[in-house]
């Protein structure tokens, strides 16, 4: 058998996020019977990580077996040919046997899109946050360096049915840029907590929006309690960009 790396891309509006759902349109179970269809094996195909119903992945990396032989080239061009539009494989490379899509990972990267204007194009929806209110993105960008190195993120990790070992995560880039009326956020951390990117995206939209400042999101992460901070923020706005492997890639990406 050959281990394979598999870099895709895909559009979440017409998934039940990443996760196999049963029978329910997933982007797992899409290219687990893509990989059944063209190469007639069923063989699991293991993710970076759970992407949300609605969410989306430009960088999103699966690993899966094949027979020996196959040459990543064909394994790409084949899978495509029958993958749902939604859907693309952009590189496939053949890795190690102890390589794992996500136990190999060490840090992620998540890019969350606003559309700040009081009219939305028809084809950003479902791909962007709408706020519709003017928002001050120089206090936004001000507060994002509040977020970097290792912290407690409890207070911005909604609750799941499985307990989490620990809630500390180290943040090495928070930045955000816009070019109106798109903001865009960028996260960069050794890992992430269930919903924590939305959660702290909803609340540099409250600075934005002049409810919060810096201090405010200060006392949130020190509270660690889910209660002291606000809501969570839209699924349709975020995207998985990259999933890194190595310190080497990591370095040259994240200054």
């Amino acid at each position: 058998m050959t281990n394979y790396k598999i870099t895709l891309s895909y559009d979440g509006r017409s998934f039940f996020g990443w996760q196999r759902l049963g029978d329910k349109p997933t982007v797992q179970f899409a290219l687990e019977q893509a990989v059944t269809k063209v190469f007639d094996v069923r063989v699991p195909v293991q993710g970076s990580g759970r992407t949300d119903r609605g969410t989306h992945a430009n960088g999103q990396v699966a690993t899966l077996q094949l027979p020996a032989g196959t040459q990543p080239e064909l394994v790409k061009e084949k899978l495509n040919q029958v993958l749902p539009a939604e859907v693309c494989i952009v590189d496939v490379r053949c890795a190690a046997m102890d390589f794992h899509a996500c136990d190999s990972a060490i840090a992620k990267r998540y890019r969350y899109v606003i559309w700040n204007d009081s009219k939305l194009p028809a084809d950003r929806d479902g791909r962007v946050w709408h706020v519709k209110e003017p928002l001050d993105v120089q206090a936004m960008s001000d507060a994002c360096s509040v977020f970097v190195g290792e912290q407690d993120f409890a207070s911005f990790a909604t609750k799941t049915n499985f307990k989490q070992k620990s809630t500390r995560r180290t943040v090495s880039e928070a930045t955000l840029r816009h070019e109106l009326p798109t903001i865009t956020f960028d996260i960069c951390a050794d890992g992430f907590l269930y919903k924590m990117v939305r959660n702290i995206v909803r609340a540099l939209v409250k600075v934005g929006e002049g409810r919060y400042t810096r201090e405010d999101l200060y006392r949130i992460i020190e509270a660690k309690d889910r209660q002291a901070a606000p809501g969570t923020a839209p699924a349709s706005g975020l995207y998985l960009e990259r999933v890194f492997y190595s310190q080497d890639e990591l370095s040259e990406t994240v200054s």
